[in-house]
């Protein structure tokens, strides 16, 4: 019930025009074909943005187990050229934003998502969007297969 009222509150005062934004960036990114990549983060950061109540971005790597294009040494590299010339830049608008809704106090939770959003414009490829309850069972997930793995390990001496 709260995460549906914070995603229509939302959605009104600032996550259309964000998505939309985001999504016009996207197909502008689309046009030439270098730019697909980052092309395909903003149509992620899109989604996000319209209703993040509830949704946390992932590594995709984290979801499949396996490295792709955009979660490998080729991801990170564009990460790298994503934060340079546009991440840093989004991520401070955003903690700007975020700052200024949390100075009321029925804004603080839309401030916190400012917050949220901060962070994933900092580096998007490679990742994806999923519900919190997916990315905690995930998180649980690939914690018991670590501890399995650490356990599997000789000590030593």
């Amino acid at each position: 019930m709260l995460r549906t009222a914070g995603n229509f509150i939302w959605f009104i005062c600032a996550g259309f025009w964000l998505g939309i934004i985001w999504w016009i960036t996207g197909a502008l990114m689309y046009v030439f074909v270098i730019t697909i990549p980052w092309g395909k983060a903003a149509f992620i950061l899109g989604k996000f943005s319209f209703l993040p109540f509830g949704r946390e971005l992932v590594n995709r790597s984290d979801i499949t187990g396996t490295k792709d294009i955009g979660t490998g040494k080729l991801g990170l590299l564009g990460n790298i050229i994503w934060f340079i010339c546009a991440g840093f830049w989004l991520a401070c608008a955003n903690v700007v934003v975020g700052f200024i809704w949390c100075c009321t106090i029925i804004g603080i939770p839309l401030g916190v998502q400012c917050f949220k959003l901060a962070g994933a414009s900092l580096a998007p490829i490679g990742k994806t969007v999923i519900s919190n309850e997916v990315a905690a069972e995930l998180r649980k997930t690939n914690a018991s297969k670590e501890l399995e793995r650490l356990q599997s390990q000789k000590p030593e001496n």
